[in-house]
């Protein structure tokens, strides 16, 4: 079985209203004025601020919230090819179809990149470039500070969009890309006067216990309070090819895997598509503006035995279910932690990975409810038109070319 990390600890707006507005495609453009700049080794996740003075951080801010004003009054009132756009982590799964979805509606377009991008590093220069037709592709480091500053925003950027991820969900990764590499971003942009920072983030760290949850809460915390730039903080359900991987045991008769009885958790997915239109009204939809927006696809929510009903119907094939304890994964946690203590650089992540897939099979991708400490599916909002039903049948039919999980794929 495979899982894929998309969505979770602060208050939740409980509506999105769902908009679909549609904009011309914008001209191709490519950008030799948009140098490489190649990564560097290593990533210090948690480095200390150094101190200064009260007066002197008062003294800075006003200067950069100035400059914010200045040089972005009211982009909301452009014409989208007026508005600039940066996009970070636009290779990724759900970094594509936003990236995609912003040029067609013909905003100017900004997509900064690894050199080497895309599942273990495959796409090359040129083809994450054909990738993007209509967007200047600039290639740097976000870990890199410096690289952001003099590549990603060699022009004024009115609107970041975030949809940079740990690849493996590890603990040092994590830290150094949920948090440190998007806090790079964002203090780039606060310094260059950018008006507004759409984040992608995920709805489980609503509970947070893992430390790639942890690591994008706290990046959410500065983003919220910085001030001096808006936001729109969009925390997903379930993305559909994160419930995808069982697809082809049961087109073959063979049984699907589930923990116990199937029931322990439930989500409303939302189709990669579908999400990348909610984001791209994020980046100039005036409601949008400061708020935490969790988002799921149409339909009501299923757990993992509705989704097993649903693949047998969709095949024709008998229902045949393979329960696994709970229990058991835990037992496994709990000897590669014990491990881990001796050998903590080879079994660390391991154990993480191993928790990682218990929090989804035992917790819920709805929005949490922290008083009844129950997870509501009403209060979980419905966004778009793509349905499971409609993907899972799809998939049986063509099967899955495009939903690769490559390094995200937890087992």
């Amino acid at each position: 079985m495979r899982m894929h990390r998309a969505g979770a600890t602060s208050r939740v707006s409980s509506r999105a209203p769902v908009f679909g507005v549609q904009h011309s495609v914008s001209s191709v453009r490519t950008s030799p004025s948009c140098p490489a700049a190649l990564p560097k080794e290593g990533v210090n996740a948690a480095s200390p601020a150094p101190r200064v003075s009260a007066a002197r951080s008062v003294q800075r801010a006003s200067r950069v919230r100035v400059s914010a004003a200045a040089a972005n009054p009211d982009y909301r009132s452009k014409a989208p090819k007026d508005v600039r756009v940066l996009v970070v982590g636009p290779t990724g799964y759900i970094g594509k179809f936003v990236t995609n979805e912003l040029i067609k509606r013909g905003y100017d377009v900004v997509a900064f990149s690894r050199p080497k991008a895309g599942i273990k590093g495959k796409m090359s220069k040129e083809d994450t470039t054909k990738e993007f037709p209509g967007a200047t592709v600039c290639f740097g480091d976000v870990a890199d500070p410096k690289s952001i500053r003099d590549v990603a925003f060699e022009k004024q950027v009115d609107v970041v969009v975030s949809c940079l991820a740990s690849r493996t969900g590890g603990k040092k990764d994590s830290w150094a890309i949920d948090y440190q590499a998007t806090k790079n971003v964002l203090d780039v942009a606060r310094e260059k006067g950018a008006a507004h920072f759409v984040l992608l983030s995920a709805i489980c760290v609503q509970k947070p216990t893992l430390e790639f949850q942890k690591a994008k809460l706290k990046f959410e915390g500065d983003l919220a309070a910085a001030g001096d730039i808006t936001y729109s903080i969009v925390r997903p359900t379930a993305f559909f090819k994160s419930l995808a991987g069982q697809i082809e045991l049961v087109k073959q008769g063979k049984p699907y895997v589930m923990f116990g009885d199937g029931n322990l958790a439930s989500c409303k997915p939302i189709s990669e598509a579908d999400l990348a239109n909610f984001i791209a009204d994020c980046a100039v939809l005036p409601d949008k503006i400061n708020k935490l927006l969790p988002i799921g696809g149409p339909g009501r929510a299923y757990s993992a035995k509705d989704q097993a009903d649903m693949l047998f119907r969709i095949t024709g094939n008998k229902p045949n279910y393979f329960p696994v304890p709970i229990a058991l994964m835990g037992g496994i946690i709990g000897l590669i932690d014990f491990f881990a203590r001796f050998f903590p650089e080879q079994l660390e992540d391991a154990a993480e990975f191993g928790r990682i897939g218990r929090y989804y099979a035992e917790e819920s991708m709805l929005v949490w409810d922290p008083v009844k400490e129950v997870y509501v599916e009403a209060l979980t909002p419905s966004y778009g038109k793509d349905t499971l039903e409609a993907f899972f049948t799809k998939a049986v039919k063509e099967g899955l070319k495009g939903q690769e999980l490559g390094d995200q794929a937890v087992f």
